[in-house]
């Protein structure tokens, strides 16, 4: 079983950054595909960037050049850099698991990740 916990959300301005953090209950980052989605109240679910097995990442057009997904293999820790705070960017943010190599054709999709943490609080205000 696979236990994720994230933490490092909160409450920033437009413009400015947090780091999101997620453990991982066991040695598992560097088999896996991972991921950070985000859902706002009243919104569907999106997912914000993934990367693979052999570090291979992918974001959503809407984070690209401001967010950053990275690992550390040997804390087993996932982490997602997020800069140029937009107040959309306001949303639960979750880190999650597939049990692949790689992220797939649709690397977003989180319909293929099984396991999932508790999420995080975001707050941008302008």
């Amino acid at each position: 079983q696979v236990h994720l916990v994230e933490s490092g959300g909160g409450s920033a301005q437009a413009g400015g950054s947090l780091r999101l953090s997620c453990a991982a209950s066991s040695d598992i980052f560097r088999a896996y595909c991972l991921g950070w989605f985000r859902q706002a109240p009243g919104k569907k679910r999106e997912g914000v960037a993934v990367i693979d097995a052999d570090g291979t990442t992918a974001y959503a057009d809407s984070v690209k050049g401001r967010f950053t997904i990275s690992r550390d293999i040997v804390k087993n820790t996932l982490f997602l850099r997020m800069n140029s705070l937009k107040p959309e960017d306001t949303a639960m943010y979750s880190c999650a698991l597939r049990e692949s190599l790689y992220c797939g054709v649709r690397p977003l999709n989180g319909a293929s990740f099984g396991y999932w943490g508790q999420g995080t609080q975001v707050t941008a205000s302008s």
